[in-house]
């Protein structure tokens, strides 16, 4: 319900809503109240875990509850990153120790207090989340306040296939696709006229990780020259028909004070943008590589964006005498191989911006999980640490402002445009206008708040 910073001791003290409920999830837990307990529970079950990302909670001493609705942080020191990291991040979920006891991996025992309670899942086809009858918010529209969900059912399809996704909204049999590439727009607008439209620039990085642990891209012109091989602006061209940005990455561009535009970057930076494979050779060269070389370049087949990129950037490198050859792999195996560091020399993905600090620190500090060039720079690593324990925003801004600059200069990856996604809705679907999440990947409060308009919904036909 609402938190204070506090400096002797130096913690974080969190008031929790009173009246907050788990629902009753029969062989797992009776309806009980969300309490200081579980927070604590929770806190501790994330921090001993051994997938914990080395360094994440050092920050923290020690959490407690002070009573049944206060909860303390106990900090070591100051980290600008703790509200992400013990707030609304993506490592911040509170799980009843009940749920953990009864087997917190099946999806049966799930619990939880927000507005959905997951009551079906078919691998590999769908989620049905059903109303939580007794969650705590609600909704104010024209002045009057509503119980929230409006909606009774969510129905999650995992649907592969982009074809079939499509097909699928086009026919009505979903009410909303929420990340659509730019190049199906038009025939979607042509043949479906009703939808509503928001367009954003993707949240997510697109990149070619290359491997600094590994030859050749342990030689920063080896890496300089791959940038400079890719005709980047012909890529927004022709590839992302105009829908996308060259450089919105790893900085994104609404970061007021963190993001600076790539016309105020070093000349060695804006070189790494603009195409001159002719340079490129040069570095090669150089390099000890005047014939180039072979690597093999891992790519997820899950990602209809990728798998249409991936062959430009062959035929880029083929142009200085560079062969990719090309690694398709399923999702789990992709993202396995990338934090078992069993990925390939080359490695194509997104990544979220998350936020100024996280971008950096999650991708090219030491030892990071998400770190797929194995990026390893113990003075880069020092100014991260003086960026977080930094209160001076204006000093944080500066810094990361200049670690961008020199981790963009230092091409551990082959820095590739940012597409605009698109999502649409039918017309029946009320209280929205394209949001995506809250926090790190939490749609449920948005999707209570919506409502479907049965009525209109049946005099479109549908």
């Amino acid at each position: 319900e609402s938190w204070e910073f506090v400096e002797n001791p130096l913690s974080v003290v969190f008031h929790l809503r009173k009246g907050v409920m788990f629902p009753d999830k029969p062989g797992v837990m009776k309806s009980r109240e969300f309490v200081a307990d579980d927070v604590v529970f929770s806190f501790n079950r994330l921090r001993s875990s051994p997938k914990n990302i080395r360094g994440y909670y050092d920050f923290v001493d020690r959490v407690e509850a002070k009573d049944s609705h206060t909860v303390v942080y106990f900090l070591k020191e100051f980290n600008a990153e703790w509200d992400y990291r013990i707030a609304w991040g993506f490592y911040t979920t509170i799980t009843p120790k009940e749920v953990v006891d009864a087997g917190a991996n099946n999806w049966r025992n799930v619990n939880g207090t927000g507005p959905f309670m997951l009551t079906d899942f078919v691998q590999g086809s769908s989620n049905t989340y059903s109303k939580n009858p007794i969650y705590w918010d609600k909704e104010k529209i024209d002045g009057v306040e509503y119980k929230i969900p409006f909606v009774d059912k969510v129905i999650y399809r995992t649907i592969k296939d982009e074809t079939t996704q499509l097909t699928a909204l086009r026919t009505a049999k979903i009410d909303m696709l929420e990340s659509i590439a730019w190049r199906n727009v038009e025939e979607l607008k042509k043949n479906a006229p009703q939808l509503q439209w928001a367009k954003r620039l993707s949240i997510l990085g697109s990149f070619v990780a290359l491997r600094t642990d590994m030859k050749p891209f342990d030689d920063i012109r080896v890496r300089r020259a791959m940038n400079m091989a890719i005709n980047k602006q012909e890529i927004i061209a022709a590839h992302y028909g105009g829908n996308a940005e060259l450089f919105a990455y790893p900085m994104y561009p609404d970061w007021d004070g963190y993001f600076e535009s790539l016309d105020k970057m070093p000349d060695s930076v804006k070189e790494l943008f603009a195409y001159n494979p002719k340079k490129a050779k040069e570095l090669l060269k150089e390099a000890g590589y005047p014939n180039g070389f072979s690597f093999k370049l891992q790519y997820c087949s899950c990602a209809p964006d990728h798998v249409d990129l991936a062959p430009f950037l062959v035929a880029y490198l083929e142009q200085i005498g560079v062969k990719a050859e090309l690694v398709p792999t399923e999702y789990a195996a992709f993202l396995s191989a990338m934090t078992t560091r069993k990925h390939h020399a080359g490695y194509l993905m997104n990544s979220s911006h998350t936020n100024p600090t996280t971008s950096i620190r999650k991708s090219f500090i030491s030892e990071q999980v998400w770190n797929p060039a194995m990026y390893t720079d113990k003075a880069f690593d020092a100014r991260m640490d003086e960026a977080v324990a930094s209160r001076d925003e204006t000093k944080r801004k500066d810094i990361i402002r200049g670690m961008t600059r020199e981790i963009v200069d230092k091409a551990p990856y082959i820095w590739l445009p940012t597409p605009y996604v698109y999502a649409a809705w039918w017309p029946w679907v009320k209280n929205y206008g394209g949001e995506m999440n809250v926090g790190s990947l939490r749609p449920a409060p948005i999707y209570a708040r919506i409502w479907i308009d049965q009525d209109l919904k049946k005099k479109l036909g549908h």
